[in-house]
């Protein structure tokens, strides 16, 4: 017997298959980190004042929450994937649904301007937007 067999997804070893989700998953989260603080710089530079309760808020935790908060999202998606019949319509409701909850701070914080909600609201469908839809995508 010397043919080969078609390989199906469901033949692919789950490590090869998560790796196919972290690595790229990985990098939709710097790319998500890199645009949150891209949005704060451009919103100091536009005068924004970026402030909370009087204090301000530094650049590097724009970046650091979104890649932290994206690994979270590769794990969601990791599971899904993992235990769920259908894990893109899953991630997506799920997710969606965080995000929504996720500008619940922003608008409830005390002494905190418009633009300040604005830019933090920007910041969050910007990293949204690129590392839902990536990972998303790695889900179909």
């Amino acid at each position: 017997m010397s043919g080969s067999t078609p390989i199906s997804p469901d033949s692919v070893p789950i490590a090869t298959n998560q790796r196919a989700l972290w690595l790229p998953g990985l990098a939709f989260a710097a790319g998500g980190a890199a645009a949150a603080a891209l949005v704060a710089v451009v919103a100091d530079a536009l005068g924004v004042s970026l402030e909370m309760g009087g204090d301000p808020i530094p650049f590097q935790p724009f970046a650091v929450l979104a890649f932290v908060f994206s690994v979270v999202g590769i794990a969601m998606a990791a599971g899904f994937r993992q235990w769920s019949s259908q894990p893109a319509r899953m991630f997506l409701r799920t997710t969606l649904a965080l995000v929504a909850v996720s500008f619940l701070p922003d608008l409830l914080t005390p002494d905190v301007d418009a633009a300040t909600r604005a830019t933090l609201a920007l910041a969050h469908i910007v990293v949204a937007t690129i590392v839902i839809t990536g990972l998303h995508s790695r889900l179909r």
